[in-house]
């Protein structure tokens, strides 16, 4: 423990020092720019900060200057946080951080797996992060790239070799990027189009995850030779935890008008051009390595067969290619390699050769193999691990499609839809909206019945119906040209009814995606439930059990498990063995979107997370009375409230029947950027979700610790029906809409150009209307932080001391009871009670003000006073690097919050649509300088 503690110390100190220097750095290059005033305002530099009085004198570049200064201080904790666990390896050795690789392999051979249990376990977790691009990123595109090349400064400084003109020339390099970075400003000045966004992915995705990923299979290798295991076990890429990227930035129309089928055609195409080029980059790299020769070492006759194939297929361009390296087999085979990766954009049907091009990337991939293997054969081991694996591994992560898109759209948007092309096919009750459940189902029962369309393409039913089919026509069309690799699933946000479901497979009968096949009437892409709010959480198990009796969910499960399997037994996709290890493995999946932004909303944090606990375990167990296995996907937010919080406490949380080897979820607006904005950081998160997923899997196998006692899940059951009973309550209090639009600047995050969404559905001012993500956002900038606490302290004061002692008893060895109160603590560790008065007194109406401060204040303190009691100990003594973290950002934070009250409340008196572009800029700062302080925004 005090190894633990000095270097919690070093930590602290490294924060406190790289700090400064980045500070001074600023310092000096404001005042070289002529900004002394500006510079002696700077935080963490001088004693004290801006007091209030002086918080009129505060002005757009004092907001700038403080905004990127919060930004410097999250580089500083995370570049620290990055260098201790180095140190920690060094001193220590690895196994010391927790929910990494060499964490959970020494705990599994404690609990009994053998190496082979495990290996054999391993190439079946497949784990599939989904980058959204929900309206929560406050930073333009390039300042996130300032950003990253700031940080790279820090972690070169970290070389203790460089002389001191060398630190001379780093130190220049620093203040040049900050000059740019201050003479850029942040602030958008238009709202980013899909296009941008999609932009931003593309970097991560090129630039970030390829290298992140070779890093964390090292790590894998690694960690299983510190248990003492033999890394021969697994040093075939084939025999890893398989590892997927998603997306939602060009599928995503869930209240989007502007996703429209070209712009998904577009990201599809963006998708496969920028795979093709990092696969013809790397392969060009590789080509440069091996030149290996004939002189030296015999080519195995497979590799010669090989190559002889694949110049047959790519023709006269191979007499060139192969005069070029006459000596050096290996090159000219990766030469091959790259004469056959496909254009990106062609038709496979005016192909006069059909074997000119790769069609699938896992056709390269069995030629890669042949390349391993023929390496192998002349003992050149290391070679192929360096080398070859990293290109293996590349091809089968990323493919011709870098990542999968899916596309998503709205119920009630989809029952439009309905209405729409029911009357154009002339039916005399067209209102498909207001039918019953009865009814809907009666009509799907004989409508689905052929996958022929009901309307011509070239009828133009209305415009939500031409929206639905014509995404749904861009799946198919891409399937038909490309094959199924770079194709998500179709969700349904808002899904209420199996009809909602089957709507959605009547719409693709429209599009052309449900196709007769041996198994029946498949649908070539996976319909997904998204069950988001408390009733529909709660209705979801009888959904599910509907939706997977319909002969076409059936024939289409069936159907992608046929498809998978024949992959797996030629190799591709992971390590063909006859039977998969564990019996669960070889079922059907369906997958299942969870929502953590709209449940919390529905009811406060604790109800929330308990329904969604509770729905889980009866959606799998629902699943599995048809024979299938669930692969959940978890619809996590940035924020406490919207489901975020440590990687390994989060899939530790879940229950045993969750995860079962197979994990989606999505990684929303700034979580992207905080998790994945460089390789070290990136390769530290991907590591904790794919090493978290493989122990999470197999302790659902063999569970150490069984499920609380059916006493606590009853107890539970009455914390979270009181604590929603209290939030609901306070949503339901007659002028509460007046007191959270005037106590917070939601009025302002509309204006904001952070995402090309609307922050609303369909427009309409309402709450049930407004998203998730400003409802959020909104009240971390006034610091109530409601979403995150709300309801806690009502709920824990309901127990009386019995029960209390229970849960206390219950904190360490339940893992969700553990999870969810230290993020409730979290969020109450980040309200402000002073700020809160504050942007109260936004409210115009006194009475209403007087009663909702009274009430929000009375349950804060009750929350925050129950929650210790639960812990046993105030939480400065437990959590240490929280404290650190929040101390000197609630420092410095506390003037910009009083500049935005004061920025509200002129821009309010001018009207609601004041058109005043200097305010609203203004307070756009104000926002952007909060949400880098604060860390977080939806």
């Amino acid at each position: 423990m005090s190894a633990k503690i000095n270097r919690l110390a070093a930590g602290f100190e490294k924060i406190d020092r790289d700090l400064l220097y980045l500070m001074n750095a600023f310092r000096e290059v404001l005042e070289g720019l002529g900004e002394k005033r500006i510079a002696a305002r700077l935080p963490w530099i001088h004693q004290g900060t801006a007091s209030r009085s002086k918080v009129a004198a505060l002005n757009p570049s004092d907001l700038q200057a403080l905004s990127i200064s919060f930004q410097l201080l999250n580089m500083v904790e995370e570049n620290a946080s990055n260098q201790m666990r180095r140190a920690a390896e060094r001193s220590a050795g690895l196994g010391t951080d927790a929910g990494l690789w060499a964490w959970y392999l020494q705990r599994l051979r404690k609990e009994g797996w053998s190496q082979l249990e495990l290996a054999s376990v391993l190439p079946y977790v497949r784990v599939e992060p989904v980058l959204t691009a929900h309206p929560t990123e406050a930073k333009r595109v390039t300042v996130m790239e300032q950003h990253r090349e700031l940080y790279l400064i820090l972690v070169e400084r970290e070389n203790q070799m460089f002389t001191p003109t060398e630190r001379k020339h780093l130190d220049e390099r620093l203040k040049s990027i900050l000059e740019r970075l201050w003479r850029t400003g942040e602030t958008m000045l238009e709202k980013p189009t899909v296009a941008l966004e999609r932009a931003s992915l593309m970097h991560y995705l090129c630039n970030v995850f390829p290298s992140a990923m070779e890093r964390c299979d090292r790590n894998l290798i690694d960690a299983w030779t510190a248990a003492g295991w033999d890394p021969a076990a697994i040093e075939d890429p084939a025999k890893w935890p398989r590892l997927r990227f998603g997306t939602w930035v060009g599928g995503d129309r869930d209240g989007h008008p502007l996703v429209t089928p070209r712009v998904t055609r577009e990201s599809f195409r963006e998708l496969r051009k920028n795979a093709l080029a990092l696969l013809k980059s790397r392969l060009q790299q590789l080509r440069a390595k091996l030149s290996l020769s004939t002189l030296l070492q015999e080519p195995p006759s497979d590799l010669t067969a090989t190559i002889n194939r694949l110049a047959g297929q790519v023709g006269g361009e191979a007499k060139l290619l192969l005069e070029r390296n006459t000596n050096e087999p290996w090159r000219q085979l990766i030469s091959l390699f790259l004469a056959k990766l496909p254009p990106v954009s062609y038709d496979p049907t005016e192909q006069s050769d059909p074997n000119r091009f790769y069609h699938h990337s896992y056709e390269l991939t069995a030629d890669l193999r042949v390349l391993r293997q023929s390496l192998l054969a002349i003992g050149a081991d290391l070679v192929v691990r360096t080398e070859v694996d990293p290109i293996l591994r590349l091809n089968e992560v990323f493919g011709f499609h870098l990542a999968s898109l899916d596309i998503r759209q709205n119920s009630d948007y989809h029952d439009k839809a309905m209405n729409q092309i029911l009357a154009a096919a002339g039916m005399k009750d067209a209102n498909y909206s207001s039918w019953t459940e009865d009814k809907k189902m009666a009509f799907f029962a004989t409508h689905l019945n052929t996958s022929a369309p009901l309307l011509g393409k070239a009828e133009k039913p209305g415009a939500e119906a031409e929206g639905a089919v014509g995404a749904l026509r861009e799946l198919a069309r891409q399937i038909d040209f490309y094959g199924e690799e770079g194709i998500g699933s179709i969700i349904l946000s808002m899904t209420r009814t199996a009809a909602d479901l089957l709507a959605v497979y009547f719409l693709a009968r429209e599009a052309g995606l449900l196709r007769q096949l041996d198994e029946g009437i498949v649908c070539l892409v996976p319909i997904v439930p998204l069950l988001e709010t408390i009733d529909d959480l709660q209705a979801g198990p009888a959904i599910l059990e509907s939706f997977l009796g319909h002969p076409i969910t059936k024939a289409s499960l069936g159907w992608f498990h046929r498809r998978n399997s024949l992959l797996a037994k030629k190799g591709f996709g992971r390590s063909p063995t006859v039977k998969p290890p564990l019996p669960m493995l070889d079922r059907p999946v369906q997958q299942i979107m969870v929502g953590y932004s709209d449940s919390n909303k529905d009811s406060g944090i604790l109800s929330s997370q308990w329904t969604l606990f509770s729905a889980q375990t009866a959606l799998a167990e629902a699943a599995q009375k048809h024979g299938v296995r669930v692969r959940f996907f978890h619809g996590r937010g940035g924020t406490i409230s919207r489901g975020a919080g440590p990687t390994h406490r989060f899939l530790e949380a879940l229950p045993a029947e969750s995860i079962r080897c197979d994990l989606r979820l999505t990684e929303q607006g700034e979580t992207i950027g905080q998790k994945y904005a460089n390789v070290i950081t990136a390769s530290h998160n991907l590591e904790l979700l794919l090493s978290g997923s493989v122990f999470c899997s197999l302790q659902a196998e063999r569970p150490v610790q069984q499920r609380p006692s059916r006493q606590v899940m009853e107890l539970f059951d009455r914390l979270a029906e009181e604590a929603r009973r209290v939030y609901r309550k306070l949503l339901s209090e007659e002028g509460f809409m007046d007191f959270y639009t005037g106590a917070t600047p939601l009025d302002a995050l509309e204006q904001s150009r952070i995402g090309s969404r609307p922050a609303r559905r369909s427009g309409a001012r309402t709450l049930q209307d407004l998203r998730a993500i400003p409802w959020v956002f909104s009240w971390s900038q006034s610091r109530f932080f409601i979403p995150g606490w709300y309801g806690v302290g009502s709920a824990l004061a309901s127990l009386d001391k019995k029960d209390l002692k229970l849960l206390q008893e219950h904190m360490r060895k339940w893992p969700f009871l553990r999870y969810v109160t230290t993020n409730v603590e979290m969020a109450l560790a980040s309200v402000d009670p002073e700020l809160m008065k504050s942007y109260a007194a936004l409210v115009g109406d006194a009475a209403i003000r007087r009663k909702f401060l009274r009430i929000i204040r009375a349950e804060f303190d009750k929350s925050s006073e129950l929650l210790e009691a639960l812990f046993g100990s105030p939480l400065a003594k437990r959590r240490p690097r929280l404290e650190k973290t929040l101390s000197p950002r609630n420092e410095a934070i506390r003037p910009i919050h009083f500049r935005q009250i004061a920025l509200l409340s002129e821009w309010r008196k001018k009207g609601a649509s004041s058109s005043d572009s200097a305010l609203i800029e203004e307070i756009l700062l104000t926002v952007n300088a909060i949400s880098s302080g604060l860390r977080t925004t939806g």
